[in-house]
């Protein structure tokens, strides 16, 4: 005998989970943490890559500087570097430095240099003539006229390849995915073999973010280290 009455059919929760749409708050709420802890790994491998970039292209600016016959071979080599696909370039670190986050920092510190290295040496190649001969003939040399005149002189065209810099590295450390110590790039390639909308652009936007953001606090702290620009401006 056949039983009447209402059939129950098992039914998935409409949401945009489900849906797979681009723009989705569920997502945001569900998968948080990972969302933090890739934005976390993000930042760490940027600031750590452009700080050390900025050091090393700082000392060969310097030294390109100082020693003539030095100087198109430096300029040469980190312009070398950049060429280097990011694919061959993490090949060759990992014997030395193995699947770790070692790899991604040395690879983006050598694709910094390329810009770095001529903004510096822009910077510097820029202060008068003049000035720093009247620096010498008050007693600066060496390190000091360097600290105290050339660097602050030279700020503005350092900070300007700095910014590019620190911006194009936002956007390369999502290759460390490469070796799964990509940040937001993780999540990237992650959406994008499982075809997940909401990773995907939430990532995306994320990157983007993250860039603007940083460009605004290093074009401010140009203008608190240069007060008399804003005199100037002003």
């Amino acid at each position: 005998m056949a039983l009447s009455g209402p059939v129950h059919t098992a039914t998935l929760t409409d949401n945009c989970l489900v849906r797979n749409d681009w723009v989705c708050g569920e997502y945001l709420r569900t998968r948080r943490d990972d969302i933090t802890d890739a934005l976390v790994q993000h930042i760490y491998i940027t600031v750590i890559s452009v700080v050390i970039g900025f050091v090393v292209a700082l000392v060969l600016a310097v030294v390109a500087r100082r020693v003539r016959w030095l100087r198109g071979a430096i300029l040469g080599t980190s312009t070398a570097l950049y060429t280097i696909p990011s694919l061959a370039m993490f090949s060759l670190l990992l014997p030395f430095t193995g699947i770790t986050t070692s790899t991604v920092v040395v690879g983006l510190v050598l694709y910094s240099l390329t810009i770095l290295v001529r903004g510096i040496l822009t910077g510097l190649d820029a202060v008068p003539d003049d000035v720093r001969e009247a620096a010498v003939g008050m007693g600066y040399d060496g390190l000091r006229l360097l600290r105290k005149v050339e660097l602050p002189l030279a700020v503005p065209a350092i900070f300007a390849a700095l910014r590019v810099a620190t911006v194009s590295t936002v956007a390369l450390t999502t290759i460390g995915m490469i070796v799964n110590h990509g940040g937001l790039g993780n999540l990237i390639n992650r959406g994008l073999s499982s075809n997940f909308h909401a990773e995907v652009l939430t990532a995306s936007v994320l990157c983007v973010v993250l860039a603007l953001v940083a460009d605004a606090l290093l074009l401010g702290l140009q203008r608190w280290l240069t007060p008399w620009r804003r005199t100037v401006t002003a």
